[in-house]
């Protein structure tokens, strides 16, 4: 039966509250005028192309609050990882002096149009863990079942978009932090449904660096040329497509 005098709980009314200051803070936020090493291993590289040019999203595209707090979620445990791992005794530095209001550790390149900033660096490691310094640290969240292919498969195949990520960090940060590329990258996912932990070392994949960086900069001389890359399938159901924020722009183009 359709109860049409429906009014709203304390827990609707509450969450849509949280949400819409979510969503506010979220378009109050400048937009990033940059290429991230974050996103250069997604796929289409159109896609990647009207993100750069800050093309509008398709109605309805846009992150929703309870994505923005999955996110803010993920951060937190990002922040929790920090503390277990150093009490583990690993000498993990997330920000430069290890201060809290330190700069990041990343880089920047092609006149500050492609940048990375890395989650951490391990200075030091007790010798049991087997882990060569200096190190790159990535640390994602996910759910169980993204967690569980990175377990079975490996981050390279469950999740290349994370292993392009460690690659182009490795890469570039080798000058500012010698050794950074001899030695694999700690990869920690953590399994928001259940927290479990797990602990990869990938190593250097210079190849994969070599492509993403190639595929940056052909994204920057196509969008200064005015030009449209490629589109990722010819059908506009292949899944990729599917989940795009900007499917209905790219269709609705001649080509």
């Amino acid at each position: 039966m359709l109860d049409y005098n429906h009014r709203p709980g304390i827990a609707e009314r509450v969450n849509a509250a949280i949400d819409a200051a979510l969503v506010a803070e979220r378009k109050a936020t400048p937009p990033r005028i940059y290429l991230g090493a974050s996103r250069l291993g997604h796929d289409c590289e159109r896609a990647l192309q009207f993100e750069f040019a800050g093309a509008p999203k398709d109605d309805g595209a846009d992150f929703g609050g309870q994505t923005l707090r999955i996110f803010e979620i993920g951060h937190q445990l990002e922040d929790l990882a920090i503390r277990w791992l150093r009490a583990a005794g690993l000498d993990l530095y997330t920000r430069k002096g290890n201060r809290p209001d330190g700069e990041q550790f990343g880089f920047s390149v092609a006149g500050g149009r492609i940048r990375g900033h890395v989650d951490g660096i391990i200075a030091a490691a007790p010798a049991p863990l087997g882990i060569g310094t200096p190190t790159l640290w990535e640390c994602k969240t996910m759910n169980a079942k993204n967690w569980r292919a990175c377990v079975k498969d490996g981050v390279a195949l469950a999740k290349p978009v994370y292993a392009a990520q460690m690659a182009l960090y490795q890469a570039y940060m080798e000058g500012t932090v010698p050794g950074i590329s001899a030695n694999p990258a700690l990869f920690t996912a953590i399994n928001k449904d259940t927290a479990e932990l797990h602990h990869e070392l990938v190593p250097f994949d210079a190849g994969l660096a070599q492509r993403m960086s190639d595929r940056g900069v052909r994204i920057l001389q196509a969008t200064d040329a005015g030009e449209l890359l490629p589109r990722i399938a010819t059908n506009r159901d292949f899944f990729e497509c599917r989940f795009c924020p900007w499917a209905a722009r790219c269709w609705g183009l001649p080509k």
